[in-house]
C-alpha cells in the first residue's frame, strides 16, 4: 500500500513566525508517526524560513518510519544530507527565493548534473528520487541517470482534477507507465488532499509514497492531526 509521509514545513512555519519553540516540529513529527504516518518529509531551504539546519539533525535522532529530505543539491544541501543520511533524498530544482515547488527536473538537459549527485548520495546508502513533471521523458532520464525513484510533481493534477477528474489522471498516465516500465519506483507530491488522493492512488496503485504538507496541515486545523491522519491513510485504503 502506498506510503504516506508528511511534510513538517508549515509546522516549522509557524513556529519561526513567532520565535521560541511552539508549535515543536519535532513533537509534531513523532506526534504524526504515533497517528499512523510512515514517512517525515523536510524541505530546508538556504534560507531556513521554516525547516532549519538543526531540525534536520534532531530529527534524524528521532523519526522511526522514514526520514526524506528533499532540496536542490547545491553543495551546502548535499553536505548536511549526507552528514545526516536519511532514508531517501528527493532533488528539486528550486531557485534559492523561490517560495514553493512549482515544476520539476529537465533530467536531459541536466543528466550529468543529476547522475554525478544520485552516485554520491548512493554511496552513502541514500535512496535518492528525482522530482519531475509528468512527462515519460524526464522519467527516462532520471532512470538513465541512475534514481531510484521520481517523484512526479502533481500540482497541475491538483489544479485539473478540480473541473476534468478523467483529464488529470489521462495527463499523469504516460508518466507514472514509463517509471513502472522501467523499474524505478514512484513517489507523488504537492497539492494532493482528501478530495483528490483516492483518484491518484487508485489509478497509479504502484505509487510507493506520496508525500503532503500543506493541504495535510491546514486540514489539521480543523479535524485535529491525528483525525487527518487518519483520513488521509483512509483515502488511501480506499484506492
Amino acid at each position: 500500500m502506498t506510503r504516506l509521509s508528511v511534510n513538517v514545513n508549515k509546522i516549522a512555519t509557524l513556529r519561526n513566525a513567532r520565535g521560541g519553540n511552539m508549535p515543536d516540529v519535532e513533537l509534531f513529527a513523532q506526534d504524526c508517526e504515533r497517528f499512523g504516518a510512515e514517512g517525515i518529509t523536510v524541505h530546508p531551504r538556504p534560507d531556513e524560513r521554516h525547516i532549519r539546519r538543526d531540525d534536520v539533525y534532531q530529527l534524524k535522532q528521532l523519526v522511526t518510519t522514514e526520514f526524506n529530505i528533499e532540496g536542490n543539491p547545491e553543495q551546502p544541501f548535499t553536505d548536511l544530507v549526507c552528514d545526516v543520511c536519511p532514508t531517501q533524498v528527493t532533488l528539486v530544482p528550486d531557485a534559492v527565493d523561490q517560495l514553493t515547488s512549482n515544476h520539476g527536473w529537465d533530467t536531459r538537459k541536466h543528466l550529468a548534473k543529476l547522475t554525478t549527485i544520485i552516485r554520491v548520495f548512493k554511496v552513502k546508502g541514500i535512496r535518492a528520487s528525482v522530482f519531475v513533471d509528468p512527462d515519460p521523458e524526464m522519467v527516462e532520464y532520471a532512470f538513465r541517470a541512475g534514481a531510484d525513484r521520481v517523484e512526479l510533481y502533481t500540482g497541475p493534477y491538483a489544479e485539473l482534477y478540480e473541473h476534468d477528474p478523467q483529464a488529470a489522471i489521462a495527463m499523469y498516465r504516460p508518466a507514472a507507465e514509463k517509471a513502472r516500465e522501467l523499474g524505478l519506483g514512484l513517489n507523488a507530491g504537492h497539492d494532493l488532499n482528501l478530495s483528490n488522493l483516492t483518484a491518484f492512488i487508485h489509478a497509479f496503485p504502484w505509487v510507493d509514497e506520496v508525500s503532503i504538507g500543506h493541504a495535510l496541515i491546514s486540514d489539521a486545523l480543523y479535524l485535529g492531526i491525528e483525525e487527518t491522519i487518519r483520513q488521509y491513510k483512509l483515502r488511501i485504503k480506499q484506492a
